[in-house]
């Protein structure tokens, strides 16, 4: 309850905050902020059986005794009616009324004071690079050309007789390439978690002693959620990893897919870089918790589903064409993110886009497209630091020869936890030199 409480105060704060940037011309915009009032109202009801937060009460250990149970029961119910809902109530009918009417209409951070400079920080934030976001721009545009190359060579190689456009319509509309059923999603889920598991040793000689499981996004956010996502175990190691698959659209959730995003969401990617450093010994606390440079901690993820052949993954085309209709999105981001905040793009131009280059659902493309209008940068740090992990792993390949040791590589990169990118350099160029 002390969280709950913890949650009143951020709420009232956000408040706040808000309502202060409205005073200095710093707001979000309109498409973004309808999002988020849809969210609250879900969160907004007339007592504590029927919130989401009521939860922990229906799962009590069967072990608490009877009067324990009751009391708990009891303060929880009036924490929940008597603070949590009120302040979800207060926080809802201060966007719908006083803030949502404030928004604006742009959606470029370049559009509120100082924002060049502004979103040019940013950059620099989440790449932990020194590059400009017209590098960014052109960098994403020669990526995604090149991918739509290797995607015709899987349209030709499965003996498809239309062209690309055709291909991407086929893969978006034939009910082959995707279930019917939520729960076969999350089976399948969970039969490559076996498969990938099994295969895991081959290339890596550190893993995490935690876990994770594959659990469906609760149906109350499920409708504005991420496709997927991972979430940490707990740091005493009682609560394993989560990768949280989203079922509420199941055409946003094709079977080509499903290799890769396992790869970059769970293992090898976020579960064993999160869960690694989380379990590091000798280090700060904000080192093992802190830390979240995201062109490491998404680079990595990313590099992750390069992995797939050399673990046994990838020998259906279908699936191929999952891993690169992934990277395409990381590399649609490099031009999107900037195009929205430094070269004057319309949210309907992204959305197009990302559309025209990609077999992405529109309801994914409109989701990936205001996260990058609210949270501008984020979205660079993943081809960014993907390719500069590339570039790592073969610039210690050319420099070793035989000497080279993929799971010793692998040790390397994951052994001190996130960080910035010129720091994971200087540390590859140390173990290089050490190993000749």
């Amino acid at each position: 309850m002390q969280r709950l409480d913890g949650l009143v105060v951020w709420m009232g704060q956000a408040e706040v905050n808000m309502r202060e940037g409205a005073t200095k011309g710093v707001v979000q915009p309109r498409a973004v902020m309808e999002k988020v009032l849809g969210q609250l109202d879900a969160m907004v009801v007339p007592q504590a059986q029927e919130s989401q937060y009521y939860a922990p009460i229906q799962q009590l250990p069967a072990g608490f005794s009877a009067a324990d149970r009751e009391r708990l029961t009891a303060e929880y119910t009036r924490m929940l009616d008597g603070k949590l809902l009120p302040a979800y109530k207060r926080l809802r009918d201060f966007v719908r009324d006083e803030y949502l009417p404030q928004s604006r209409s742009s959606v470029a951070w370049t559009a509120l004071p100082d924002g060049q400079a502004w979103y040019a920080y940013y950059v620099q934030e989440h790449t932990t690079t020194n590059l400009t976001p017209d590098e960014i721009h052109a960098l994403g545009l020669g990526e995604v050309k090149r991918i739509l190359g290797e995607m015709d060579k899987v349209r030709q190689q499965v003996g498809f007789k239309g062209d690309l456009e055709a291909f991407f319509t086929f893969l978006e509309t034939d009910p082959q390439f995707y279930f019917t059923q939520g729960s076969d999603l999350l089976g399948g889920y969970r039969e490559l978690k076996t498969q990938i598991d099994a295969a895991l040793p081959k290339l890596f000689s550190v893993f995490p002693r935690a876990d994770y499981e594959v659990r469906e996004v609760e149906a109350f956010r499920a409708q504005s959620a991420a496709g997927a996502y991972y979430q940490q175990p707990s740091a005493d190691g009682s609560r394993p990893g989560v990768f949280y698959v989203n079922t509420y659209n199941l055409k946003a959730q094709p079977k080509f897919g499903m290799e890769t995003l396992s790869l970059h969401e769970a293992s090898p990617g976020h579960h064993f870089q999160v869960s690694i450093q989380q379990e590091l010994q000798g280090v700060p606390r904000f080192r093992r918790f802190g830390g979240d440079y995201t062109a490491y901690v998404e680079g990595w993820a990313l590099y992750a589903e390069s992995l797939g052949k050399e673990l046994g993954l990838f020998t259906d085309p279908y699936q191929w064409y999952g891993r690169l209709n992934d990277e395409q999105l990381r590399a649609m981001r490099l031009v999107v993110d900037s195009g929205l905040h430094a070269k004057g793009w319309t949210r309907e131009q992204a959305i197009k886009f990302m559309l025209d280059n990609s077999t992405m659902a529109e309801s994914d493309v409109v989701s990936e497209v205001e996260r990058y209008i609210a949270w501008p940068g984020q979205a660079l740090g993943y081809k960014v630091g993907d390719l500069r992990i590339q570039g790592l792993r073969h610039k210690a390949e050319q420099a070793l020869g035989p000497k080279f040791d993929l799971r010793d590589f692998h040790r390397e990169v994951l052994g001190d936890g996130a960080v910035p990118m010129d720091v994971l350099e200087a540390k590859i160029d140390r173990w290089i030199a050490a190993r000749r």
